[in-house]
């Protein structure tokens, strides 16, 4: 109860996924790079941090070793159920804080189903996208080295854990964008990922360095920062999901006959 006091109720979950990170980097490493920066964030801008969530989405990776897809449902009903528990236990402020992209989708949607009943707390999805704003020393060596397990998610582990991070095998395998698919603006088909990138690798690992990771880390975790320190003094929000919940409530009961 005093960290839930110390936080105003505010507590976060890292989200990543457990998959293949290119011949340089560990499975879990979208989980290690979103809790640390995660943790540094919570270190100036206090909040409860839940340990690092992997039920995610990642069906376009199965055709790889190392890769734990669960199926659709279960990664819906396990969000929630994570979610849900976590309000039980006293978070009215539930946030949570993605580092894999290919659980965007899954948390939006999430998060938009919150309205489907009434409930006494609010989640926030924090959907990261903070590239543009990093300081020089976290940007790329070079143009097309950063993507999936490129250059910037293996420095990110380095920062942090970096005798998992292997920058010197890059070179084994391509991370080259194959370009396979070619559809009008506004087409979408599950498949363009594989269609670019068929071994699960985009970009180039090898110039990856400890600095780098840990400037962009450090400069993700303030805005991370800002971010929870937004959602803390949020007021609107919380009010109007309340007012919303209250004039549902009334057009669903129904009225007594006169």
């Amino acid at each position: 109860m005093t960290a839930l006091e110390a936080s105003e109720g505010t507590c976060a979950l890292p989200l990543g996924v457990i998959e293949k990170h290119g011949p340089s980097g560990p499975i879990g490493t979208d989980l290690i790079n979103i809790r640390y920066i995660t943790a540094l964030a919570a270190a100036e801008e206090y909040t409860v941090i839940f340990p690092e969530y992997y039920v995610g989405q990642i069906t376009e990776a199965i055709h790889q070793p190392g890769t734990i897809a669960y199926s659709p449902r279960l990664q819906l009903d396990m969000l929630q159920e994570t979610v849900s528990e976590m309000a039980r236990n006293g978070c009215c402020k539930v946030i949570l804080v993605n580092g894999h992209g290919g659980n965007n989708n899954l948390v939006q949607y999430l998060v938009q189903t919150q309205l489907a009943s009434p409930r006494d707390y609010i989640v926030y999805a924090i959907m990261g996208g903070y590239g543009a704003d990093l300081p020089e020393a976290a940007r790329a060596s070079g143009p097309g080295v950063d993507g999936h397990a490129g250059e910037g998610e293996i420095s990110n582990v380095m920062a942090s854990r970096p005798g998992l991070a292997h920058p010197e095998r890059a070179a084994t395998e391509s991370g080259a964008d194959q370009a396979r698919l070619d559809l009008p603006d506004g087409v979408y088909t599950a498949i363009w990922w594989y269609a670019s990138f068929p071994n699960h690798y985009g970009g180039n690992a090898a110039g990856a360095t400890a600095a780098r990771g840990e400037a962009a880390t450090r400069a993700m975790a303030r805005r991370l920062a800002e971010d929870i320190r937004a959602i803390k003094q949020d007021e609107v929000g919380p009010r109007l999901q309340r007012g919303f919940f209250d004039r549902m409530v009334r057009l669903n009961t129904p009225r007594e006959p006169t």
